[in-house]
């Protein structure tokens, strides 16, 4: 089956509901959606880093239970794993606080890491980060040099808004690289100031042609050069959003690598429907949990 590779910052995400802590779960952008494609059966290896501390331990154990290869996690001695605190909402949204030194990142990439892979996720400020970008932007080219399909996931955070005039150009430069880019309404305001898609797509397209935008519960949109859908979103009850968006990207590729089709010029209405709707299913399974991640089961409901 398709091997994908992820690379992204880790962090404990520490949860908080009514201002107490009920749970305390490794996570990060791409690594969540890595441990749930690892859950259902995919080839997965994680790029990242990790302190040299019992989380750090922890993480990576939590890497290999759920079937994901630790073989390229970066363990840096004398170094503090990130946090993130997590509060829930009334709605069960979360408001977020880090605990982080992003101008300490350092990583080191094995030159053997993209051997065999057919896929990449990548995104968040890990993606643009000045102070790793010599290391992340070439290792994007030669994924894209190897024909990889490049999975972009903006992810952007309010607390960057004052660095956009200086990361702006590796955001962009990521976009031209990608074979499509997803990101929230919320990224879209935070970057250009509107959540209106069309808008947004005047943006993207010069770079990448091919689009999804996610709204939470609201309709995914997706713009490409010939197709322009809305699809709904059903409704259901939540425990949790943190991971939705995530989830979304471990379903779309979920579906990208079992039904093995090739770069978004290749692919159909119905492919697109297809791959969209198991995103749908997959970022659905993790808002009804505690956890940042799809329950095993749902590959039951999955597999054809």
């Amino acid at each position: 089956m398709t091997k994908i590779l992820g690379i992204g910052e880790t962090v404990l995400d520490i949860v908080f509901k009514n201002d107490q802590p009920v749970a305390a779960i490794p996570g990060g952008s791409t690594f969540n959606a890595i441990i749930s494609l690892g859950r259902v059966g995919v080839p997965c290896v994680m790029v990242t880093e990790v302190g040299d501390d019992h989380v750090g331990d922890l993480t990576c154990a939590y890497l290999r239970e759920n079937g994901v290869a630790d073989t390229y996690v970066n363990r840096h001695p004398h170094t503090k794993s990130h946090l993130s605190l997590a509060f829930l909402d009334d709605a069960n949204d979360a408001q977020y606080t880090f605990y982080k030194d992003h101008a300490h990142a350092r990583l080191s990439i094995h030159p053997h890491a993209l051997d065999d892979v057919q896929a990449c996720l990548f995104g968040s400020f890990f993606a643009v980060n000045p102070v790793i970008r010599d290391v992340v932007q070439p290792f994007l080219q030669r994924a894209h040099d190897l024909g990889a399909l490049l999975y972009y996931d903006i992810n952007f955070r309010a607390s960057h808004i004052d660095e956009i005039p200086q990361i702006l150009p590796a955001i962009e430069q990521n976009m031209h690289l990608a074979s499509l880019v997803r990101g929230s309404a919320d990224d879209f305001r935070y970057l250009y100031g509107t959540e209106d898609v069309d808008t947004i797509y005047t943006h993207i397209a010069p770079h990448c042609p091919y689009f999804i935008c996610t709204a939470g519960a609201k309709a995914i949109s997706l713009r490409t050069p010939t197709l322009s859908l809305d699809v709904a979103v059903p409704t259901i009850p939540t425990v949790s959003t943190i991971g939705a968006g995530d989830n979304f990207n471990a379903g779309f590729l979920y579906e990208w690598a079992q039904r093995g089709l090739g770069k978004p010029a290749c692919w159909t209405e119905a492919d697109w429907r297809s791959l969209i709707a198991t995103g749908i299913r997959f970022a659905q399974d993790v808002c009804q949990r505690l956890e940042n991640s799809v329950d095993k089961k749902i590959r039951n409901n999955t597999d054809r």
